[in-house]
């Protein structure tokens, strides 16, 4: 079977000579996965995108290689030009898998690094191809807004992202509000109605809640890839903010303005309201989230509820101010 494989996809690349047209190939492949995993995928505030502008897409992160695939297709389907990918190096463990990601435009996030110094001198390096991808080549580029996958539904920013996106701006010495505003920055709200790797993330959160720690196996990370790709999403919802202006002083006031972007622009789902309502002992208001439930295990399942549910909280907590 292996040899079948490599002769198909020897055949599908045949043709390639750049990044641009291994893009559009996979295009195909994503248009077929959106028919085979998704009921609908909706894009909200893409018209306010202009085509001859590079932005920094600062995202919620929720699934591996689906959050900014989804952002990517968006984007190709309005006419813009894709993204770049910030992805951390914890998933280059394969080789096959870095060659994936560079074909994709994907650039490295160096989580691996020890010590202040060695940190230090990744995240300079790191922020200075963002403001020349951004201010010089005018290309877009997609990063979470923080690391790892908001497993417990939960969306908040790190302000130490935003700091370094400052650093190769600091050094010349522009002030923090026009570096900022330099950058083009929007906040992108992704909402998933289902989460193909929803109990194995309730898995991980209950054995850190139960023994204070979790090992991951030395692949679990490409596994989730792989399901994030093939599992069933439902609807999903790709929400762009408002680019962010020279109106915050400081990282903690840009912070705010870009979680209250992400947070109020977050779709709530039909799963997001059933998960809640059983949590106060109401009835589900959806019985496909029911029967969803039942192939949960009993051990993770408020876990996971509480999951569905917290976007819905999270957002309320923000209208009712």
């Amino acid at each position: 079977m292996s040899f079948i494989v490599k002769l198909a996809l020897k055949r599908q690349i045949s043709d390639i000579s750049n990044v641009h047209e291994f893009q559009m190939r996979v295009a195909g492949y994503m248009e077929r996965m959106i028919k085979t995993t998704t009921s609908n995928v909706e894009y909200r505030g893409i018209e306010k995108l202009d085509k001859n502008q590079g932005y920094l897409f600062l995202s919620n992160h929720r699934d591996i290689a689906m959050d900014p695939a989804f952002v990517n297709y968006g984007l190709y389907m309005a006419g813009l030009n894709t993204v770049r990918i910030a992805i951390g190096d914890n998933l280059l463990k394969r080789p096959f898998v870095s060659d994936l990601m560079r074909l994709n435009k994907s650039f490295i996030v160096k989580r691996s690094a020890n010590g202040i110094r060695e940190m230090m001198a990744a995240f300079g390096q790191l922020s200075a191809y963002i403001s020349e991808s951004l201010m010089k080549e005018q290309t877009n580029i997609w990063i979470a807004q923080k690391e790892g996958r908001a497993k417990d539904g939960l969306d908040q920013t790190d302000p130490a992202i935003i700091k370094m996106f400052y650093m190769s701006q600091k050094k010349e010495k522009i002030p923090f509000p026009n570096a900022m505003a330099n950058l083009k920055i929007v906040p992108v709200s992704i909402s998933y109605e289902y989460d193909p790797c929803a109990f194995d993330k309730a898995q991980e959160l209950n054995q850190k809640s139960t023994t204070g720690s979790y090992e991951k196996a030395e692949f679990e990370d490409i596994d989730s890839i792989k399901n994030g790709i093939v599992g069933q999403k439902g609807k999903v919802v790709v929400t762009f903010g408002d680019v962010m202006d020279d109106s915050f002083e400081t990282p903690e006031e840009f912070v705010a303005e870009v979680d209250r972007q992400i947070i109020t622009n977050y779709a709530i789902q039909s799963t997001n309201e059933a998960a809640y309502a059983l949590q106060q002992g109401l009835p589900s208001t959806d019985s496909a989230f029911s029967s969803y439930l039942e192939t949960c295990p009993e051990n993770i399942r408020e876990t996971v509820l509480a999951m569905y549910a917290n976007p819905l909280k999270q957002k309320q907590k923000y209208l009712e101010k």
